[in-house]
């Protein structure tokens, strides 16, 4: 499975980038927002190092705009564009689904119903070129680095806290401990 290739690249190299792109995507920000907020704040969702909407939308990105490297202009507006697209449809998903957007750029000038703004736009189109020409041949070095064998373990492990990490704190939203106790309790 680890070895089969999807979208020119193996398995193995997508998840394990994927998992570092949401520890890197949760570092930054959650440093950005600690700067900001002149405190500790961790980004995440849950309680550990993870933000999966960093890693999707890195693996995305460099899988959508490697055709495209050295054209710098264009990697840059359609990173922008689909990223802010990228970010909108997330927004309002989280919105339908928990009744609550997780950000809100409301404060910022030329935003759009608090969900994206122009600042986050124009960033989006610089990560895309940084991840394009730059982070993703970083990411496969520091992946490369490891043993594969090794390195599947560590995936797995990885995956396995952030599933479980994430399971308990859908249940808080969702209240599941007290749903069932009221099934329980009805019976």
């Amino acid at each position: 499975m680890w070895t089969m290739k999807l979208f020119g690249t193996d398995v193995y190299h997508l998840v394990a980038a994927f998992l570092v792109y949401s520890v890197l995507g949760w570092f930054v920000e959650s440093v950005y927002m600690s700067f900001c907020n002149r405190k500790i704040t961790n980004r995440g969702f849950a309680k550990g190092p993870f933000c999966p909407i960093y890693g999707v939308g890195a693996v995305c990105c460099y899988l959508i705009f490697s055709p495209l490297k050295g054209q710098y202009i264009k990697i840059y507006l359609l990173g922008a564009l689909t990223a802010t697209i990228f970010e909108y449809l997330v927004g309002r998903g989280m919105i339908l689904l928990f009744g609550e957007l997780w950000w809100d750029y409301k404060e910022k000038p030329f935003n759009f119903q608090g969900i994206i703004c122009l600042e986050s736009t124009v960033a989006w189109g610089f990560y895309a070129l940084g991840i394009v020409h730059i982070l993703h041949g970083w990411v496969y070095r520091l992946i490369d680095s490891v043993d594969m064998k090794t390195g599947i373990i560590i995936v797995c492990i990885m995956l396995a806290l952030a599933a479980v990490d994430y399971c308990v704190q859908l249940g808080k939203v969702f209240h599941i401990k007290e749903r069932y106790r009221n099934f329980v309790s009805r019976r």
